[in-house]
């Protein structure tokens, strides 16, 4: 009997699993989406990975933040090794990761329940419903099933294993085993927090979570016996925890404070830092509405068209969600003694928005922000709940009927992931003002023949928003397949991308579907000229003068000369393109372009020229930098020139062309 006892938590944590599961199942046959586009591809982007050199490249090739989320990247590799891939496995490996990070929080909380002195079977109550409601709150489907964001969910894995290492090893210390208690603290506190950062950087904020475990739950009831312990512990405690959280509270503070100074739009942003502060408040009311006050589907992953706050009086909710947020954290501290486990869930919460919604100038809202911050949300309704006989009947209703709820809303939103076209429409509907939003729906009902819709769509907002390129470059495309452009199509598309603030490799991936329509006349209305008005627009465009940019700009200009057999004038913006950045992947672009086109000898010069330039400026400190010392290593730019010249100078001689330098081959280590 005891022994069936000690199997009911895992027997209960096995059925929730499954019912996850089949929450999820609809969600697994869902597409990419948005960022999956911009970061995946990696794994195709110097071929397939299925060597060492190969799987090195890869793994540093991270650039969304200083570390490069290379765990993250090792984990996609489970799913496939060249793009483009079948998005079923991702999908699928994400969901297993997400019921793992279940049964992580059912231990964790479980262990806070026993850290609270909470009575054995109350407190695996307690956590099982509390994790319940996390792993079922529809509110994370926009992160389980969104491929990329596995770097939020792996974070979580991290950050969880790291606390239940480091609660372990004060547990060891509690009962005097002090080297070993000190060195299972260190790998929780220490080795997770580095791991959960090279998954996401938020994994970076493990530290505040342990101080607020620390100093809310463990020291007053938990505290360590011998004087020795606990200066060795508090050692540890500065070494991992405090000077960590001061550093990036300073980083935060300093972040904030020179945005501020440097006054107007931040970046692409089209907020300041001042805006962005006063509306990350209002943002995380938002989100604690959707979690407290959930429902089937929400708006989804497109949030461009999220109002800035201003000022403290516009919109009207910034200055009380501003007031609300400090109340909420300042009673939860006032009272962490009496409701400790309450006044836990809202700082634990606060804490893990500490990155991500502050003076970190990221996008000002996503959903998947809240997947480790919310980790305790429910759990001290689950300690109310488990205790006391009074209403017992509605108790035990409410810790059946609320997770299943969930679930239920859960599915419906899995459905919506698992159906593209429904998916896109109804986001655009939540969503009328966001340009994403409307150009993924308009793209999606052009794949299915509506083009007539796609066309209405995207003309309503792009006259509401001209400066919005990726409204423009759409509904040139909608309005190519329906047979030529209309009357206006041509100004609206230089206009907005003469205003323009962002543009991305969006840019070269749609000239790269309409540069052959122009030139063959395929569209009628859009030419060869309308496009060299597109790229002085852009050149022209301000918020696009950073020196990448305007090399891609070049470089798209290299090759309407290419299209309008203009050798000497390709090559020219080429060069033109290598000037402002020597980068070897222009080069090999630009050569490779170019020999493709039937001018080998065009190609060559422009290799010689990129060797004679001086060496380009070291990468960013952190992962750029450990990418560029690979590929040196494998000496993998020099190999990739040379191949290429090989190739050019066949051609060359095919043709009949002497290269300009036939004995250039010594040195391609740029």
């Amino acid at each position: 009997m005891q022994r069936i006892r000690a199997s009911l938590p895992f027997l209960a944590f096995a059925l929730l699993a499954v019912l996850a599961w089949l929450a999820y199942l609809p969600g697994l046959h869902g597409n990419f989406l948005f960022d999956d586009f911009a970061n995946l591809p990696t794994l195709g982007t110097q071929g397939r990975i299925d060597n060492w050199p190969a799987f090195w490249r890869y793994i540093t090739a991270g650039k969304n933040d200083p570390l490069g989320r290379p765990l993250t990247l090792l984990t996609f590799l489970l799913d496939a090794r060249d793009w483009p891939a079948d998005p079923y496995p991702f999908k699928r490996t994400n969901l297993i990761l997400h019921l793992l990070n279940g049964a992580l929080l059912y231990a964790l909380l479980a262990k806070l329940g026993q850290g609270l002195k909470v009575a054995a079977r109350p407190a695996r109550i307690a956590a099982l419903f509390g994790c319940a409601m996390w792993l079922l709150h529809p509110l994370l489907v926009s992160t389980t099933l969104y491929i990329v964001q596995r770097e939020a969910m792996l974070s979580a894995t991290c950050v969880m294993a790291g606390l239940l290492f480091w609660m372990h090893g004060r547990a060891l210390l509690a009962t005097g085993n002090q080297r070993r208690g000190l060195c299972v603290a260190i790998l929780g506190l220490g080795g997770f927090t580095l791991l959960a950062a090279l998954a996401k950087a938020n994994g970076i904020l493990l530290p505040f979570y342990a101080l607020l475990i620390e100093t809310i739950v463990l020291a007053p009831r938990w505290p360590l016996p011998a004087l020795t312990t606990r200066r060795a512990y508090r050692v540890v405690l500065w070494v991992f925890a405090f000077i960590p959280c001061i550093a990036i509270l300073g980083y935060l503070v300093r972040s904030g404070w020179q945005g501020m100074l440097a006054g107007g739009p931040i970046g692409v942003r089209t907020w300041s830092m001042g805006q962005r502060l006063l509306t990350e408040p209002r943002v995380l009311f938002d989100y604690l509405q959707l979690l407290w006050m959930p429902r089937p589907f929400s708006s989804g992953l497109f949030n461009d068209q999220y109002l800035a706050s201003t000022s403290l009086l516009h919109p009207a909710t910034t200055l009380p969600a501003m007031l609300g947020v400090f109340l909420l954290a300042g009673l939860a501290w006032r009272f962490r003694r009496r409701h400790p486990a309450l006044a836990l869930a809202i700082l634990f919460y606060f804490a893990g928005q500490l990155l991500e919604s502050t003076s970190v100038a990221l996008e000002l809202y996503f959903e998947h922000r809240n997947y480790t911050p919310a980790l305790l949300m429910f759990w001290p309704l689950g300690l109310w709940l488990s205790a006391g006989d009074n209403l017992k009947l509605v108790r035990r209703s409410l810790m059946t009927l609320l997770p299943l709820a969930l679930a239920w809303m859960t599915h419906a939103r899995a459905e919506l992931w698992g159906n593209v076209q429904t998916q896109a429409i109804l986001w655009a509907r939540i969503n009328p003002e966001s340009p994403r939003a409307q150009a993924n729906a308009a793209d999606i009902e052009m794949q299915t023949g509506h083009l007539p819709d796609a066309s209405r769509r995207l003309q309503a907002l792009l006259a509401a928003q001209p400066a919005q390129a990726q409204l423009a470059f759409n509904l040139i495309n909608v309005h190519c397949r329906m047979g030529r452009l209309a009357p206006g199509d041509d100004k609206a598309l230089v206009g907005a991308m003469r205003h323009t603030s962002v543009v991305g490799p969006l840019l070269i991936r749609w000239f790269g579907q309409v540069l052959p329509l122009a030139v063959s006349g395929q569209c009628p209305g859009l030419t060869v000229a309308v496009l060299e008005q597109v790229l002085d627009a852009g050149q022209n465009n301000t918020h696009l003068s950073a020196p990448g940019t305007q090399q891609d700009l070049l470089y798209l200009r290299g090759l309407v000369a290419l299209a309008m057999q203009q050798p000497t004038e390709a090559t020219s913006d080429f060069v033109h393109g290598l000037d402002l950045q020597p980068k070897p992947e222009m080069a090999l672009q630009g050569a490779a372009a170019l020999g493709a086109a039937g001018y080998p000898a065009e190609g060559l010069r422009l290799l010689d020229h990129y060797q004679q330039m001086p060496h380009e400026a070291p990468a960013a400190p952190g992962m750029p930098a450990l990418h560029e010392w690979v590929l040196a290593r494998q000496n993998y730019w020099p190999h990739e020139i040379a191949y290429l010249r090989l190739q050019l100078e066949a051609d060359a001689e095919a043709k009949g062309i002497a290269p300009a330098h036939p004995a250039t081959h010594q040195d391609t280590s740029h």
